[in-house]
């Protein structure tokens, strides 16, 4: 990890915990690291709850002066109009987003939503004055089939296919680890990483490349996620079941405490 580049953890609720829920969460979370004397400075730390705790979670944030930061789960490529059911960039950041996920493995796969989608949602997230997490990721055919780091970075080119440089931040899913208890080696996550931070410098220059935060997600945990952060080209985690942990989430929040 690269001492200019902020770690940044953040938590992928998914589809789970209501508004009055979230509150509660939110306020454990918060005092869990006030508490352990978190420094937000030196690492971020960011929920991204369901679209229907957003404002929920922007009053307690906003009303109590959390360090917090939070996001959408997913955005329109479209600002408005007829697209029933779907969540504008520009509604995201009027409640205070930060960020959005873009391109999450589930979305790609129970949504179909292709490359050019991906990228299309990129494009309106930055002209939303949002920080998209960039998701991309193989599956165990695509791996055994391409090998490592072939299949993300293709994804991750065709994400940001044309895009004038701006600030991303890439998260790198293996498919194969999502929920299932098997994460990636901090090897097999530092080989990948590097490899989409190359293709990043390739594209958009290497002060692009330097600057972009990229995530490992894929079941991260308190007992895995100091090691993955020594490697020089992860800066982060994308923590999906265990963010709704609050004793857990916080330690994996606070990986140097407790790093060798």
């Amino acid at each position: 990890m690269a001492v200019d580049r902020r770690p940044l953890i953040a938590g992928n609720w998914k589809m789970n915990l209501d508004h009055l829920q979230a509150i509660a969460f939110t306020q454990k979370l918060a005092w869990t690291l006030r508490d352990a004397r978190h420094d937000y400075a030196t690492t971020e730390v960011a929920v991204i709850p369901p679209f229907t705790d957003l404002r929920s979670i922007q009053n307690l944030v906003e009303g109590d002066k959390f360090d917090l930061v939070y996001g959408g789960q997913d955005l329109s490529a479209h600002d408005a109009g007829a697209y029933t059911g779907e969540i504008s960039g520009a509604f995201l950041r009027a409640l205070g987003s930060t960020y959005v996920i873009i391109g999450h493995s589930e979305r790609r796969q129970y949504h179909a939503e292709t490359d050019d989608v991906v990228r299309a949602k990129v494009a309106t997230a930055i002209r939303n004055d949002l920080t998209p997490i960039v998701c991309v990721g193989e599956t165990e055919a695509d791996l055994a089939q391409f090998g490592p780091s072939s299949l993300p970075v293709a994804q991750l080119r065709a994400a940001i296919d044309g895009l004038s440089p701006a600030e991303i931040v890439v998260a790198y899913e293996p498919v194969w680890a999502i929920g299932t208890g098997k994460a990636a080696t901090e090897d097999q996550a530092q080989q990948v990483c590097a490899a989409l931070r190359s293709a990043l410098t390739e594209t958009w220059g290497l002060d692009s490349g330097d600057a972009t935060r990229i995530l490992y997600g894929g079941s991260v945990t308190s007992s895995n996620i100091s090691a993955l952060m020594r490697q020089p080209d992860v800066d982060g985690a994308l923590v999906g079941g265990a963010s709704l942990d609050v004793i857990e989430f916080s330690s994996i929040c606070r990986f140097l405490k407790h790093a060798v």
